[in-house]
């Protein structure tokens, strides 16, 4: 069973571009995403499909999907069918808005399929999607754009959607992926935002250049200071709640401690 947990740097790569596949295949990202949709031109989608098929033949060493064209779309039908018969370990869906097309997806590629969340109705059923969906994954240019936000407004407007997210993967025990960081000339910026996603509780982040993925790395791992009091906090538990370094401490957070030391 394909397991994304545990894979934080997620990267987007278009699949009309040959280049961008060999820098890939050369980089260490945990999760390669081969996109159909919006990183190609009309006229290079045929292109783009059959270099997707050809790239997942030569495995990547890493998980690789290929994210198709909206069910929607006068691709889609085409692009369900080169990934049925391709060795992508999934398929990605943009504009998820019912379980419907996840199933629908999951039927015609026989591939497990991850739901990009990216309208104000995805949000809403976001709750019903993760139950049938084999990873969340935060489209948060088109939501913003969707949402009608202003140029520059940032990502607290999204925090609500974001946290939903969340919530949503972990109420159905799915990985859940951060939206992209836009600006590939401002380093602080990305390991800002990279912090951030962790601490709203998201396994990783996508990615649209191979030099985010070491500060995606660093930003998803734990700490040394926080392995090293996880260490002292699983040594220390003695089972029921207790005194621990000035906090009181219960098998919640034992458990906490263990998948930590575990990662």
């Amino acid at each position: 069973m394909l397991n994304l947990f545990g894979r934080p740097a997620v990267l987007f790569l278009p699949a009309s571009r040959a280049g961008a596949i060999r820098r890939a295949r050369g980089s260490v990202a945990d999760v390669i995403f081969l996109d159909l949709e919006d990183a190609v031109a009309p006229e290079l989608k045929d292109e783009a499909r059959a270099a997707a098929v050809a790239a997942v033949t030569d495995p990547f060493g890493v998980p690789a999907a290929i994210r198709v064209n909206g069910a929607a779309s006068e691709w889609f039908d085409a692009d369900c069918a080169a990934v049925r018969d391709s060795r992508a370990d999934l398929v990605i869906v943009p504009r998820v808005e019912s379980v419907e097309v996840i199933r629908e997806v999951a039927e015609r590629t026989g591939k497990p399929v991850a739901a990009m969340i990216e309208t104000p109705l995805g949000v809403r059923r976001c709750w019903e999607v993760a139950e049938v969906a084999a990873a969340l994954i935060a489209g948060t240019n088109d939501l913003a754009a969707t949402l009608r936000l202003p140029s520059g407004a940032g990502r607290e407007p999204l925090q609500t959607a974001l946290q939903t997210f969340v919530l949503a993967a972990r109420a159905a025990g799915v990985p859940c992926f951060d939206g992209v960081f836009n600006k590939l000339d401002d380093a602080d910026g990305f390991a800002a935002e990279a912090a951030e996603g962790r601490a709203f509780g998201f396994d990783g982040k996508t990615l649209i250049h191979p030099d985010q993925i070491a500060t995606c790395k660093q930003a998803f791992a734990p700490t040394e200071a926080e392995l090293a009091r996880a260490a002292r906090l699983v040594a220390a538990a003695g089972g029921g709640a207790q005194r621990f370094e000035g906090e009181m401490i219960e098998r919640m957070h034992v458990e906490a401690a263990e998948r930590l030391l575990a990662r």
